[in-house]
């Protein structure tokens, strides 16, 4: 691990989450602790349905797990309530999915600009902030065109935009590379390695691509629930 990373940013410590179904309980999550550091890069892979997007969303205090804690810049999410825990979200996180979401009646430049906007910022800065993004993920062309007027790589490019304009702590992408072309995909996970190291935000990348996990610094498995350190992952 990188000397100059400091402590964890972001922590879970033994979580647990089980789903219920009458009396049936199934155990997707077990005991699984995880730290992530300023400026890190962390590659998360396992089978489909293993639990990894669950995973992502405990981490990301959009779910809660059935034990254990997850803290965020040094803050328990679990003792938080809804209001609080997305205000902190807002502030200290930024989501990007296998598809963009990006809300279709809006511009490239309005879909970039809302965090800021929900934060409370003018519209005059968010704009501005926005518009400087978007002209760094090379898209400075498109800022008022719409998703439906954008190519698959470009409306995940505004996404990465809009998922870092905030300039969280943290970075979580749930397969973010899935749902595009080797040669995109490729142009996507290069944008965000360069806007992790300018913006010093961690990542926490959730992947089924082993090619590009083997380019993580750290990776780890989650195999029934448990979370290990991947064999095929670099050497520290």
């Amino acid at each position: 691990m990188n000397d100059s990373l400091t402590s964890p940013i972001l922590e879970a410590s033994n979580i647990r989450h089980s789903y219920r179904d009458g009396k049936l309980v199934t155990d997707v999550l077990k005991d699984v602790s995880l730290s992530v550091a300023s400026g890190e890069r962390i590659g998360i892979i396992g089978a489909s349905g293993s639990g990894k997007s669950t995973l992502l969303h405990m981490l990301g205090g959009l779910d809660t797990p059935s034990a254990g804690q997850v803290r965020l810049d040094n803050q328990l999410l679990n003792s938080l309530g809804h209001a609080a825990r997305g205000r902190l979200r807002n502030q200290s996180l930024g989501f990007i999915y296998q598809f963009h979401h990006l809300l279709p009646e809006f511009t490239a430049v309005e879909n970039v600009a809302m965090p800021l906007l929900i934060r409370g910022e003018s519209y005059k800065s968010a704009n501005q902030a926005a518009t400087a993004l978007l002209e760094r993920v090379g898209l400075g062309h498109r800022l008022l065109h719409r998703p439906g007027e954008l190519s698959g790589g470009e409306r995940q490019r505004a996404a990465v935009a809009r998922a870092l304009v905030t300039k969280p702590l943290a970075l979580l992408a749930d397969e973010p590379t899935g749902n595009l072309d080797e040669a995109t995909a490729e142009s996507v996970f290069q944008l965000m390695l360069e806007l992790n190291q300018e913006l010093k935000t961690a990542l926490v990348i959730v992947t089924h691509d082993l090619k590009l996990a083997r380019r993580l610094p750290r990776v780890f498995e989650l195999s029934q629930g448990c979370l290990q350190v991947w064999e095929g992952s670099p050497a520290p």
